[in-house]
């Protein structure tokens, strides 16, 4: 990436040589440029929300600025391009939007999320620390901003406006505003399931942090997954893979109560989720919540059942490489006659990838939209 003050070489994470999607887009460069036309970032606390890949941080390392993120995979991207571009190790603040939020804050960058609910919750967790004088600018593509995104920031922060486009992205500018009353955080959100939900689930409480799928209701794919699960009785270790809010470990920890789940995600709001989900359940079984990359760090032929239901998208890029990472994951956990069962838009033609990498795959359900797949571990 050409920044203002020279090239950065950057990276996605987990690197790998066939992928053609960047590390950063023409929202970064934007924000970058106007920060070097205005002089800035000035001395003071520099906070970064939703730096995709490390590229804002990677470029502004001098100014030691604080990243704030919900992804375990861009954090880890974050520190292999500070790593690249010879950052000293803790010139960089990596936090979560689990964590704490800084105590003051002179600068405030914020690209903007595809949910708008994460930012909501982030802006009234960082608004606080914002003062008068704080510099505040948003960034992101055209297609990602909308009046319901500026409504936001002047809810929350103050008097708002956009720049003028360029290469398809746009800056918000945001004036805070000290004396603005802002509204209850409703994050994290919780719900009853449906009495139609059928099984053990009916009525059952479910709790969902800003930004997480489906955080209102329960969504379709999932609810036609509950109908479908595989019976655990022994085979007791079960993974609930990229679990969301962790309704679907929790559907197997409620009927199986001997069962070991590990709910993984690599988003942290959707792991809080999951754990929030299942104390909420009082579930009398064992449970282990993890964030970071799918399966990655289980191990090999450990783990007798696992479920997922894939994301087909990584930001605003439609890509299938998250799911195959998941089913090359779920292949080498899975003991010999391990079960892979996998939910999907019918589309998505995941039983193309799974016969690749099993040799065999099972349609265990479906309809018009969605599918149930199992894939089992041969050898």
């Amino acid at each position: 990436m050409t920044t203002p003050w020279g090239e950065v070489a950057l990276s996605r994470f987990p690197e790998d040589p066939r992928e053609t999607l960047r590390a950063w887009d023409a929202a970064d460069a934007y924000l970058l440029r106007h920060l070097a036309a205005r002089d800035v970032p000035p001395a003071g606390s520099v906070v970064v929300l939703g730096d995709r890949w490390g590229a804002l941080v990677t470029a502004l390392a001098a100014h030691r600025p604080t990243q704030i993120t919900d992804s375990w995979l861009g954090q880890e991207a974050t520190r292999a391009n500070l790593a690249r571009a010879g950052v000293e190790t803790g010139a960089v603040g990596l936090l979560t939007t689990q964590d704490p939020a800084p105590e003051r804050i002179d600068v405030l960058l914020v690209r903007v999320p595809k949910s708008l609910a994460l930012l909501e919750d982030q802006l009234l967790r960082l608004a606080p620390a914002v003062h008068a004088d704080t510099l505040v600018v948003g960034a992101g593509m055209v297609k990602e901003i909308h009046t319901s995104t500026l409504r936001l920031f002047e809810r929350i922060i103050g008097p708002t406006r956009t720049s003028l486009a360029e290469q398809k992205a746009r800056l918000i500018f945001c004036a805070p505003d000290p004396s603005l009353k802002r509204p209850r955080n409703p994050w994290p959100h919780a719900y009853d399931l449906p009495d139609d939900v059928g099984g053990a689930l009916a009525g059952r409480p479910v709790v969902n942090h800003a930004g997480v799928f489906c955080a209102e209701r329960l969504d379709i794919g999932t609810r036609f997954f509950l109908r479908h699960l595989p019976r655990t009785t022994d085979r007791r270790r079960v993974v609930d893979l990229g679990c969301g809010n962790g309704i679907v470990g929790t559907a197997v920890a409620l009927a199986d109560p001997a069962a070991e789940v590990l709910f993984t995600d690599e988003s942290f709001q959707a792991v809080a989720s999951a754990e929030a989900t299942y104390k909420a359940n009082g579930v009398p079984g064992h449970a282990e919540f993890r964030v970071g990359d799918g399966l990655a760090g289980v191990a090999d032929g450990s783990v007798d059942i696992v479920l997922t239901n894939p994301p087909f998208h990584s930001h605003q890029a439609t890509t299938d490489a998250t799911a195959w990472r998941m089913f090359t994951g779920a292949r080498r956990a899975l003991r010999p006659g391990g079960e892979l069962w996998v939910v999907g838009n019918r589309h998505l033609g995941y039983h193309v990838k799974l016969k690749r990498l099993f040799g065999a795959c099972e349609t265990v359900a479906g309809d018009r939209k969605f599918v149930v797949l199992k894939a089992v571990r041969s050898r």
